[in-house]
C-alpha cells in the first residue's frame, strides 16, 4: 500500500511538473543597442567577422593591461577557439591576434 502511494504521488508530481512547464510564459527581453565598437587597425574586417559573432567590442575593451601583449591575446584567442567552441578559421588566428596586440 506504501509503495503505490510513493507510486501515485511520484506521477501526480511528475504530471504537475509538466504542466507547469507546458504553461509557462516564455520570458521576452529587449536587448540594448550595441554601442561598442572595433577600434580601427590592422585585420580589422577579420576580427569583426570572427569576434563579434559572439561578444561585443566591449570585451576586447575590459581587458586588463598586459606586458606581453602578443602573447596574452594568443592564449584569449585560442581559448575562444578551444574553451568556448569559436568557429574561427587557422589562417584569421595570427590576423586576429596582431590586431589585439596593435590596438588594445
Amino acid at each position: 500500500m506504501i509503495m503505490q502511494r510513493t507510486v501515485l504521488l511520484a506521477i501526480s508530481l511528475a504530471l504537475a511538473a509538466g504542466i507547469t512547464a507546458a504553461t509557462a510564459a516564455p520570458v521576452n527581453y529587449q536587448l540594448p543597442d550595441e554601442v561598442a565598437a572595433f577600434k580601427p587597425g590592422p585585420n580589422l574586417e577579420v576580427v569583426q567577422g570572427n569576434c563579434s559573432a559572439c561578444h561585443s567590442a566591449d570585451y576586447i575593451n575590459t581587458q586588463p593591461p598586459m606586458k606581453d601583449k602578443k602573447g596574452f591575446w594568443q592564449a584569449e584567442v585560442t581559448k575562444m577557439i578551444k574553451v568556448y567552441g569559436a568557429p574561427i578559421d587557422d589562417a584569421d588566428v595570427g590576423k586576429i591576434v596582431d590586431y589585439l596586440a596593435a590596438t588594445y
